[in-house]
């Protein structure tokens, strides 16, 4: 991974730990985070929050490149469990409908092609009890 990559993750893990040691964040809390961290990844890519409702519903971002739908972001909050996601009726309908999605809680993110779940999802760290992240060693760089 590039070095900017890691500094692009290092500075979106600090975001969010600091939202979470303040005790006070929901879902909606660490969306510019995720939206900075998308956009960031790769050169022309936008990721816009709250798009139109599709048929199917409404993902939390739409991810284009110029015209081009590369694909949507449903994200849940913050150690809310990924695997009750997938049972639920909204992630059934997205899986069905909508060709390029990814699932996370912000830490872990699983992608999903046609709506089959592609391996190894990512995670970059796990919530302490004290709102800390505990860094996952083959993704996440340590502080530094």
């Amino acid at each position: 991974m590039k070095q900017a990559n890691f500094k692009l993750l290092a500075q979106y893990i600090l975001t969010i730990e600091k939202e979470l040691v303040a005790g006070n964040a929901t879902e909606h809390t660490h969306r510019p985070a995720l939206k900075t961290l998308v956009e960031g990844l790769a050169k022309g890519v936008t990721a816009t929050n709250e798009p139109q409702r599709t048929e199917c519903g409404a993902p939390d971002f739409l991810v284009t490149k110029g015209a081009l739908t590369v694909g949507y972001i449903e994200a849940k909050d913050v150690s809310k469990s990924l695997d009750e996601a997938e049972k639920s009726e909204q992630l059934k309908r997205y899986l069905d409908s909508l060709t390029n999605l990814i699932l996370t809680d912000y830490l872990e993110f699983r992608w999903y092609v046609d709506g089959e779940l592609r391996r190894p999802s990512a995670r970059l760290g796990t919530p302490t009890k004290d709102g800390k992240i505990k860094r996952d060693k083959a993704w996440c760089p340590s502080r530094s």
